[in-house]
């Protein structure tokens, strides 16, 4: 259980980097803010709570995915926010010539282990990373966050069948299950409930949490930790848009950037909140 003031910290971090997201998506005119919003919380408490990354030089440092990588503002912020970039740099946001594109690159970017972008390809990358650890015989872990619109690529399943044939334990996915992709509901468009029996059936250990509430959060990666030889997946329940009312639970705002009136609002919001 957090206590009330790591608590506090880990909330004012997370508005700060959704303030960042909101800022980057503006100064761009483009940008995926609601799939950025509702990972916020979970990617806080990975960099500031649970992940073993104080030396990104470090070979047995632990590794995140960022699968669903068109979300690469909330990425870049929190590692603004952490101090691997500098803040001013989050300004040139997809502009010509800023290292800080579209999609993550692990060639240009300090702090991000793995180039991704095109969906469903992720899981297969975060297997090898796994594989890899368990084969050097080093206590790394490796993150891997997934959108459940997503996880409607075969490729995901094909890479999950991976995970719990060689029961990669060092391997943790989260599916953010904000329930919107850019057509409409995930069930809508190509159904993939229930996700949790879906990931169980192959072989994982399964957490369905909030994925907004700090505690469930830090439970659900102590279990994943304390679960061997079975990888686990963490189906984080969100809203997409959190922490900005009008963006809330909204498709639109799948990949869309705000005018300066919205953008004017959803700073006073946050900082507000």
């Amino acid at each position: 259980m957090l206590n009330l003031s790591n608590v506090e910290s880990l909330e004012e971090k997370a508005r700060n980097i959704r303030k960042s997201i909101i800022e980057m998506v503006y100064q761009a005119s483009s940008g995926h803010p609601g799939g950025s919003l509702s990972i916020t919380d979970i990617l806080t408490v990975l960099y500031f709570s649970e992940m073993k990354i104080n030396n990104f030089n470090d070979d047995n440092r632990d590794r995140l995915v960022l699968s669903k990588g068109h979300c690469s503002t909330a990425l870049y912020a929190v590692l603004a926010e952490k101090g691997v970039i500098p803040k001013e740099d989050l300004k040139e946001f997809r502009k010509i010539n800023s290292y800080l594109q579209g999609h993550p690159d692990m060639n240009k970017i300090p702090g991000v282990d793995m180039s991704s972008g095109s969906l469903g390809q992720g899981l297969s990358v975060a297997n090898g990373m796994a594989l890899a650890g368990k084969l050097d015989k080093k206590d790394y872990r490796i993150y891997c966050v997934m959108g459940d619109g997503e996880i409607q690529e075969g490729q995901v399943w094909e890479a999950a069948m991976t995970s719990g044939h060689y029961k990669l334990d060092n391997l943790c996915v989260l599916v953010d299950n904000n329930n919107l992709q850019i057509d409409g509901t995930i069930s809508e468009v190509m159904n993939p409930y229930p996700i949790d029996k879906k990931f169980e059936s192959f072989g994982f250990k399964t957490l369905v949490i909030n994925g907004h509430n700090f505690d469930e959060i830090l439970n659900a990666f102590q279990i994943a930790k304390e679960t061997k030889g079975m990888p686990t997946a963490i189906i984080a329940k969100t809203i997409k848009g959190k922490g900005i009312s009008y963006m809330e639970n909204q498709v639109g705002w799948h990949g869309k950037a705000p005018n300066e009136e919205e953008y004017n609002l959803a700073i006073e919001e946050l900082i507000n909140r």
